[in-house]
């Protein structure tokens, strides 16, 4: 429809929203696709915030399939855009998928940075569902580090702000963070307990972990099944 009108801004929208329906079903060609011409889109039209946007989703789902030095710069590549434009969403926005792909590349301290930067933003702009993110990535940097109590007080801080959120997606992110802190402790039957909660939460919501979002979950039970 908006192409028979020449409406190239609802052309840009509907293609975003394509582009996320595909990666919720982690269709990644799909969202890959429908992405990348909403950038072109948004490129056409000059619209650098939409610009910025569209660059981070593309490093989103580099990030769902692994592909950790892409996403890395698509995310740079946003966040410069964002800068230039003074867009702090957006800016915001691709730090936390810098972020994200820098802990999975073993680089929690350049993580960390970004995180308490993005904690700070949250909070500043009462937004639950993303305090309680950040505080799930600090929570998983406390527990690589091996520091269970800092994990814990960390993971059941960001389970607070989850509930807040009213997101089960966002509470289940949190029980399976606490359940890190605690398997990392050393209380396997409670670890097991809180990963069957977070499952079920997610079933309950039609919104299992995608691939490149099992990462944590696997490292969990994998510590929880060798301290049988």
């Amino acid at each position: 429809m908006f192409g028979e009108l020449g409406d190239r801004w609802g052309q840009l929208q509907a293609a975003f929203a394509i582009g996320t329906l595909a990666e919720l079903r982690a269709d990644y060609d799909l969202a890959e696709q429908r992405f990348r011409a909403a950038l072109e889109m948004a490129t056409e039209l000059d619209l650098r915030p939409e610009m910025s946007y569209q660059t981070s989703w593309l490093g989103r789902v580099a990030l769902l399939r692994g592909d950790l030095v892409e996403a890395r710069v698509l995310h740079e590549r946003a966040m410069r855009l964002a800068t230039e434009q003074g867009f702090t969403p957006g800016e915001m926005y691709a730090r936390l998928g810098l972020a994200l792909g820098l802990r999975r590349e073993g680089k929690p301290d350049d993580a960390e940075r970004h995180l308490k930067l993005l904690l700070a933003w949250h909070r500043d702009h009462d937004a639950p569902s993303g305090e309680a993110l950040v505080l799930a990535e600090l929570g998983f940097i406390a527990e690589l580090r091996g520091d269970a109590e800092l994990a814990r007080r960390t993971q059941r801080e960001g389970l607070a702000a989850a509930r807040r959120s009213r997101d089960p997606r966002a509470v289940a992110l949190g029980v399976e963070g606490l359940a890190g802190a605690e398997a990392l402790a050393g209380n396997t039957r409670r670890a097991r307990r809180l990963l069957a909660v977070a499952a079920r939460l997610r079933e309950g919501v039609g919104t299992p972990l995608r691939p490149g979002e099992r990462g944590d979950v696997e490292r969990i039970a994998a510590r929880v099944a060798a301290g049988k």
